[in-house]
């Protein structure tokens, strides 16, 4: 039976759903509360500058081409995707560690560094395939409805990979300081402290070394338009500053939302915005998850980011960019157990214009810096300069080379701006840390318990934080509607 579904939010998972529920035949229609669509993959454009505000690192590929590949279209219908060779830089006090686009490179760079970790390395990369394969294949694609969801003969065999710690993985293997960063780096994309995540999520492991790091021509919104494109073609209808204020319930079934102050009746009604503003727009007897339950969650970083118009081409620099070059646990420290603003913070730059000319005019540089803070932090301008000369003094230092004399303009964006924008709950930048507390089926769920009709996606939900985890999502919560509603 054909349904009319109302999607609040239009990031990565609620683009996905919309496809998927258009696809079986729905009347879907996307509220987005900004000018465009995309969510925090929203696009800056200046003086020939582009500069993608939010996801910046494409990894997984295969996941994005299963999600085309599910309307018989492929990636490459819509954007050029090429693999970023060296993939990245991690730049310590003393050194340089550069991660090459193949196993054999990044063997040949760990050799380098601490002879005879080319051994361990593939062996734990062979372990961290398995685990891939696992998750993307098994795990990721339960709905998160049960703990019996991950119980198959490939994880009952593999339990100590969800009960040990990444750290505890990486810290028995390999000694050297530089080497246990490099190999802990991918994890911090789930948004917890190593020593929190399960050495399961080693998956992560396998999609930097063995998968690789790409980048799609014009950005990652690229990626954004795409799915924009096919949604349409496949009847989804659009609505941009168009915020959602309200959902009415009566008789614990969700009616309608209300739009701009108008009333927008619908069979269903699934919220890709921040779960926790989501459950706000309901009167509290509706709400599934107290004020107490979302404080005493772990919540992935916030970001201070910087938008750059550099004036020339820089020096000694890839695509993407670690700065390495300080405490990597005091960082953290600050970020999950004392939060803060950090003492002397790690970093990460990213200048797509190295590799992609579009991004940046003629001999000039694109330049995204991003530095990860605790949510609920103090947001004033004072802190954002602040901050920003310490990193860039440390980034000329680093990259032996001066560049804030070639500085066109400079734009940020912090706490305040997560909020305002994505109501996102203490102005976090991820959603919520993929712990072994709040992994699965211990995570929010995709099905309101409280109203029927009502569901959810996004990075609050399973599967977790990241792009490819939004696809899932919109995938898992688009089949739940189809096997309730239908």
């Amino acid at each position: 039976m054909r349904k009319t579904i109302s999607i609040i939010g239009s990031g990565f998972s609620a683009l996905s759903a919309s496809c998927y529920l258009a696809k079986a035949g729905h009347r879907v229609s996307i509220y987005e509360k900004n000018e465009t669509v995309g969510g925090r993959a929203r696009q800056f454009k200046k003086d020939g500058f582009t500069f993608d505000i939010g996801p910046s690192w494409y990894w997984m590929p295969d996941i994005f081409e299963k999600f085309f590949n599910d309307f018989n279209k492929s990636t490459s219908d819509f954007y050029q995707l090429d693999k970023l060779s060296p993939a990245y830089k991690i730049f310590f006090s003393d050194d340089v560690i550069t991660v090459g686009d193949h196993m054999d490179k990044i063997c040949e760079e760990f050799e380098r560094i601490e002879a005879g970790s080319s051994k361990p390395l593939k062996k734990f990369i062979a372990t961290a395939q398995e685990n891939y394969n696992i998750a993307i294949n098994k795990v990721v694609l339960k709905p998160g409805l049960s703990p019996f969801e991950l119980v198959t003969k490939e994880t009952v065999t593999r339990l100590d990979r969800f009960y040990k710690t990444i750290s505890a993985e990486i810290r028995k293997n390999f000694k050297n300081p530089k080497l246990i960063s490099t190999l802990e780096f991918p994890v911090l994309f789930l948004g917890a402290k190593p020593n929190q995540t399960p050495s399961f999520y080693s998956f992560m492991n396998f999609a930097d070394f063995g998968l690789g790091t790409w980048h799609p021509k014009g950005g990652m919104y690229e990626i954004v338009k795409a799915m924009k494109n096919l949604a349409e073609s496949l009847g989804v209808t659009f609505y941009t500053n168009s915020n959602v204020t309200k959902i009415n319930v009566e008789h614990k079934q969700a009616k309608s939302i209300i739009v701009n102050g108008k009333t927008i009746y619908s069979d269903v009604i699934l919220s890709g915005a921040d779960y926790h503003h989501s459950e706000t727009l309901l009167d509290l007897k509706h709400r599934q998850y107290s004020e107490a339950y979302w404080n005493n969650r772990t919540f992935a970083p916030s970001s201070l980011l910087f938008y750059v118009g550099f004036s020339q081409k820089l020096n000694h620099v890839e695509h993407h960019n670690l700065f390495f070059d300080t405490d990597f646990e005091h960082h953290a420290e600050e970020i999950y157990d004392t939060p803060k603003w950090p003492t002397n913070p790690l970093f990460y730059a990213n200048f797509p214009s190295v590799t992609d000319c579009t991004m940046a005019p003629d001999n000039c540089e694109t330049g995204f810096f991003l530095i990860p803070i605790a949510p609920g932090l103090e947001d004033t301008p004072e802190l954002r300069d602040q901050y920003f000369e310490l990193i860039l003094d440390r980034f000329e230092k680093q990259t032996n080379q001066r560049v804030a004399n070639h500085i066109l303009f400079r734009t940020s964006y912090c706490v305040n701006d997560f909020i305002e924008d994505y109501n996102s709950y203490k102005g976090n930048a991820y959603g919520m840390a993929n712990t072994l507390m709040q992994t699965a089926f211990l995570r929010p769920k995709l099905k309101s318990k409280k109203v029927d009709g009502l569901y959810f996606t996004g990075q609050l939900t399973v599967p977790g934080p990241g792009v490819p985890p939004a696809l899932i999502s919109g995938k898992l919560v688009a089949e739940l509607i189809q096997k309730n509603e239908v």
